[in-house]
């Protein structure tokens, strides 16, 4: 029998309807802010995700999807190296949102010089080779949006204010959300502070694991987040970012701090937060969810340099990405139902002579916007009334011998089974002011 992979999820029933829930809440806040929706191709050249991610972080070197078609599959088994390949016949599988959308970004020219900053919101799946557990999959959907061409520290704060008012538009009470702030420096500060946390982890070399003393060398702000319960003892201790930024650094900052309190958003600020991608620049945040056990439900920060990384010109860059699987999870911990009620149905029961009765009331109660459903497999009546049930039918129109003969239905109440007779040229007006009124 067929098996779905390890990992992924089928998406179905109420499950479905999270998620689509969750995209019309994006699409209403979103585009109040003035972002239009996006779509990148879930496949790309591997130096895409390479450039922005960073070839240090354990994305692109242990969790990245590469794809081949078969036949270079067996050019590559018969060389057994990539050599040969050409840059457009390496691929990967998306495995985040951002770099696909600079990439489309600097290839559509979408921010010419001097114009105006583009707005983009997308609802993808996303693929990563990380060991399935609670809340993390191999294939996930986030939503995300980003903002280029912003420099303005304002950005920052508007786009977490957005980021927390989507949370409590889904469902979430505020005083369970923790927000985690930091700023990671750019250019001009970061490289001096990198060098002062690679010298820390030297120094403290047989205290750390192996993978940090190779990120000591790549990249050491990655040690801060570190799986390792005393690797993160030890780096408790390592120089805070926020004690060598920039003047220019401080600055953007602290006037992010300040938008955010104006605006009466809550904050943790948090030194070690570093994020899992190398595009991070100034701003990063995190936002977790008090008692879900899940771990961070979203975040994201401004990548001013990931423009001209993917061959664009210099331009600023900042967004941010939720996940649905987890902030699904995490709902459900609080008993908040994402899915929401199932749209309502009607369902139209007939006897075998009313057949083509029943394929005329159908189509003009769909037509009306009516969720109608009907028997195709010449059930017997009381049978429909059964499979009514099963569709979750608030209303069954009954159309019989009687009843067309009299050029009426009989409208039942699935609820209360209280019945009804109405004239066929009422009939679509009555089942939807009844819907409605239920609904």
């Amino acid at each position: 029998m067929a098996q779905h992979i390890q990992g992924t999820e089928d998406l179905f029933g109420g499950y479905m309807r999270a998620w689509q829930h969750m995209q019309d809440v994006a699409r209403d806040l979103f585009g109040a802010y003035g972002f239009d929706m996006i779509e990148t191709p879930a496949i790309e050249q591997v130096s895409t995700f390479v450039h922005g991610i960073g070839e240090s972080t354990d994305v692109v070197r242990k969790e990245m999807f590469r794809v081949f078609s078969g036949a270079l599959m067996e050019r590559l088994l018969q060389s057994g190296s990539e050599s040969s390949l050409k840059a457009k016949q390496r691929l990967a599988l998306r495995p985040e949102g951002t770099a696909g959308v600079v990439r489309a970004a600097v290839e559509n020219n979408l921010v010419p010089q001097g114009g105006a900053p583009v707005k983009v919101w997308y609802a993808e799946a996303m693929f990563r080779g990380e060991r399935p557990q609670k809340g993390r999959l191999r294939q996930f959907h986030q939503v995300g949006v980003e903002w280029l061409g912003a420099s303005d520290p304002a950005s920052d704060a508007e786009c977490i204010i957005m980021l927390m008012e989507f949370y409590r538009r889904v469902g979430f009470d505020p005083s369970k959300l923790t927000l985690r702030i930091n700023s990671m420096g750019d250019a001009n500060c970061r490289p001096a502070y990198r060098q002062k946390v690679r010298q820390f982890i030297l120094d403290h070399k047989d205290e750390m694991c192996e993978d940090c003393l190779e990120r000591a060398e790549i990249n050491p702000l990655r040690s801060f987040d570190c799986k390792n319960d005393h690797c993160r003892q030890v780096m408790a201790g390592a120089p805070l970012v926020t004690d060598n930024l920039c003047d220019d650094c401080r600055e953007h900052y602290a006037k992010v701090k300040q938008y955010l309190d104006e605006a009466g958003i809550s904050y943790i600020e948090d030194p070690t937060l570093v994020r899992g991608l190398d595009y991070y620049m100034r701003t990063v945040f995190e936002v977790e969810v008090e008692g879900s056990g899940v771990g961070a439900i979203g975040g994201g920060g401004r990548y001013d340099g990931l423009m001209e990384l993917e061959g664009g010109k210099p331009t600023p860059g900042l967004g941010f990405a939720v996940g649905f699987e987890r902030m699904y999870l995490a709902l459900q911990e609080l008993g908040v139902d994402l899915a929401g009620q199932e749209p309502p149905c009607v369902y139209v029961a007939c006897t075998p002579e009313e057949r083509d009765e029943v394929f005329s009331a159908t189509l003009a109660l769909r037509q009306a916007g009516v969720r109608a459903e009907a028997d195709y497999q010449g059930r017997s009546l009381k049978s429909q009334f059964k499979q009514a049930d099963k569709h979750h039918a608030c209303l069954c129109v009954v159309l019989g011998p009687d009843e067309v003969a009299a050029g009426k239905a009989t409208l039942r109440d699935m609820s209360t089974h209280e019945q009804v007779q109405v004239p066929l040229s009422e009939l679509v007006n009555q089942v939807c002011e009844r819907v409605s009124q239920k609904h």
